[in-house]
């Protein structure tokens, strides 16, 4: 069966999303055009981006060195898809009318942009950046940095990056060192916001530097020195900026004017090559702005507050991160799938199984193949409905009544880390698997599978590294209100499992299921049991994991019983549709839910062999 059919299944089977075009915002929306909007995006991903995924990677982004300072060139097919992505809408295709947008739902917009990622990530891979950063200043920014900024970046003119590490720094936004000083007479005056001067390093700038557009705007995390001139410490002294890399007027049009942000260098990456990453050096003085050094730099939403502005964008790219990371793997299980129906290789273990005489059989009918195979499926299948039933949350949170919108976004707290994660690490493990199934060849340029394992190992570490995900589960989003969210989510697994009960091909998995929530709830309570931080995140990251499993054996429960009564009535091709999806399900229960006691066992016992492990004994 094709990706499209899983597609449509969980969509308007399983998440009802025809149910949206209820609503006011989505009234003028049907089924035909949500098809017609990925048939849009299936062929621009099989025409614009999938022939030229390899070239991305081979020829990698490089500094030129002209009249102009530096830039970076890439390939000219980066150029041709990424005018082609903007042309289509697809950047505003959630935004309101008023400003270009397609009022489509956000899942929608995700199941349709799922075609580009599975296609070549690589190839204009920067969208993602472009919409978060614009969707960050619709919200947190003021009517005239929407209309200069935001609306030049939904339209393509514009892109727009993320500036948060620093090379001293990290993912440790406390130790921020970069200053932002108020720009003297206009400080106040200026129509696009307070102005000021920025002087610091970022580092990992992911579309830092190119000129697949006409502008680029990043969003710059700084500190204002107190009245002191000093930084205020740690992360409450934070801001958020909008420093263009070309200056612009009230009306939006660039000046022409450079402003003071200069490349300082690229990344060789092992994967993921066609984006550039850069080192970016801001207001060194290399583009002095009106004889000054210092980044011109304007105030978005208050002093103080940059965290709390920025992490809308984090979190909108973490579910991104987690979507990108699902559909490598996803790309990687059909090439594997692929390969070993038409591979033959050996004969049917048995009796007469090394009878050299006998013909070979294809790979595909070995069970070991077909168990990496399955592996690849529950792993892609399962985190892709993850993504999309987080996606249909953000839908609930914009449109839904105000009990809905809340309880929608308690849930998005408590699933973003699993949904960034959780694909991140398992559908990496999926390309190691579509690489096993290639054998030798898996490990050659001969096959695209070494390729999407390389560009997908990033995802454990952009966006927030497993370790921070780990932190901010364990440490934050489970005690949160008390913990109302876990307790939401807990709720929302029971009445999973108490309509599987119902179901006698779905009775075992209820009851494992059940048994899973119940250790992951007592494996909490003993990790904080003490009170003591350091004993309760020392094995923050397997709970992580524990967690994560449990979230996906319940959607792919979720899904099983969504399949499960269709089969009566299916046609035949329906029939390997849906028989798959309870494969794959009975898999998950079977190889991976199993795993969690050990995870579990560490965090629940508070096990304090990493926490007092001696540096000397290494």
């Amino acid at each position: 069966m094709s990706y499209r059919q899983t597609l449509d299944f969980l969509l308007y089977d399983w998440l009802n999303v025809e149910a949206l075009q209820q609503r006011p915002r989505f009234a003028d929306h049907s089924r035909e055009t949500f098809a017609s909007v990925m048939d849009t995006c299936e062929r621009m991903a099989r025409e614009r981006f999938a022939p030229f995924n390899r070239q991305a990677d081979t020829e990698e982004p490089r500094v030129v060195v002209d009249h102009g300072g530096e830039r970076v060139h890439l390939p000219q097919a980066s150029h041709d898809a990424g005018r082609a992505y903007a042309e289509s809408g697809m950047l505003a295709a959630a935004q309101d009318y008023e400003i270009g947008g397609m009022q489509l739902p956000c899942v929608v917009q995700m199941a349709a942009n799922s075609f580009l990622a599975r296609a070549g990530g690589n190839v204009a891979g920067g969208a993602m950046l472009t919409s978060g950063n614009a969707n960050l200043l619709m919200v947190h920014g003021t009517p005239m940095q929407q209309t200069v900024f935001a609306k030049q970046e939904f339209a393509g003119r514009f892109s727009g990056t993320m500036c948060l590490s620093e090379p001293q720094a990290g993912s440790s936004l406390s130790d921020v060192a970069t200053r932002a000083t108020p720009d003297g007479v206009d400080f106040e005056t200026d129509p696009l916001g307070a102005r000021y001067r920025l002087r610091g390093n970022k580092m990992w700038i992911s579309n830092g530097e190119h000129e697949l557009t006409e502008n680029i705007i990043h969003l710059v995390l700084a500190k204002i020195p107190g009245s002191d001139g000093k930084l205020i410490a740690g992360t409450r002294g934070i801001s958020l900026f909008i420093v263009p890399k070309k200056l612009v007027g009230a009306d939006g049009e660039p000046t022409g004017e450079r402003n003071d942000v200069a490349l300082a260098g690229l990344n060789h990456k092992l994967g993921n090559r066609g984006i550039p990453n850069t080192l970016l050096n801001f207001g060194e003085g290399k583009y002095p702005v009106r004889g000054r050094s210092g980044a011109i730099g304007y105030l978005v939403g208050n002093p103080h507050e940059g965290l709390r502005c920025m992490f809308h964008m984090m979190n909108e790219a973490r579910i991104a991160v987690g979507m990108g990371a699902t559909m490598l793997g996803y790309a990687g299980y059909e090439a594997s799938l692929e390969y070993a129906k038409n591979r033959p290789q050996g004969r049917p273990a048995g009796v007469g199984g090394k009878d050299a005489s006998k013909p070979q059989v294809r790979i595909i009918e070995h069970a070991d193949i077909k168990r990496m195979l399955l592996a690849q499926k529950s792993y892609c299948e399962g985190a892709l409905a993850l993504e999309l039933y987080c996606a249909q949350l953000v839908d609930e949170l914009r449109s839904g009544t105000p009990e809905a919108s809340a309880e929608a976004a308690l849930m998005l707290e408590m699933l973003t880390p699993i949904a960034k994660s959780w694909p991140s690490e398992w559908c990496l493990e999926a390309n190691s698997l579509a690489i096993q199934v290639h054998g030798g060849y898996g490990y050659t340029r001969d096959f695209p599978v070494e390729q999407y394992w390389r560009d997908n190992r990033l995802n454990m570490i952009h966006e927030g590294t497993h370790g921070i995900q780990a932190l901010d589960l364990l440490g934050r989003k489970v005690v949160m209100q008390s913990g109302a969210g876990l307790e939401l989510l807990a709720s929302k697994v029971g009445a999973t499992i108490a309509r599987a009960r119902t179901v006698p091909a779905l009775a075992e998995q209820a009851d494992a299921l059940t048994a899973a929530l119940k250790h992951l709830g007592a494996a909490t309570k003993a990790a904080w049991s003490t009170g003591n931080p350091d004993e309760a995140l020392a094995n923050a990251t397997p709970y992580l994991q524990a967690f994560g499993h449990v979230v996906l054996a319940w959607v792919w429960l979720d899904v099983a019983l969504c399949a499960q009564p269709k089969l009566a009535n299916a046609t035949a091709d329906d029939v390997a549709l849906l028989q798959g999806k309870l494969a794959a399900c009975t898999y998950f229960f079977s190889y991976e839910l199993p795993k969690i006691g050990a995870w579990l066992k560490v965090v629940e016992t508070r096990d304090p062999t990493c926490r007092t492990m001696d540096e000397a004994w290494f």
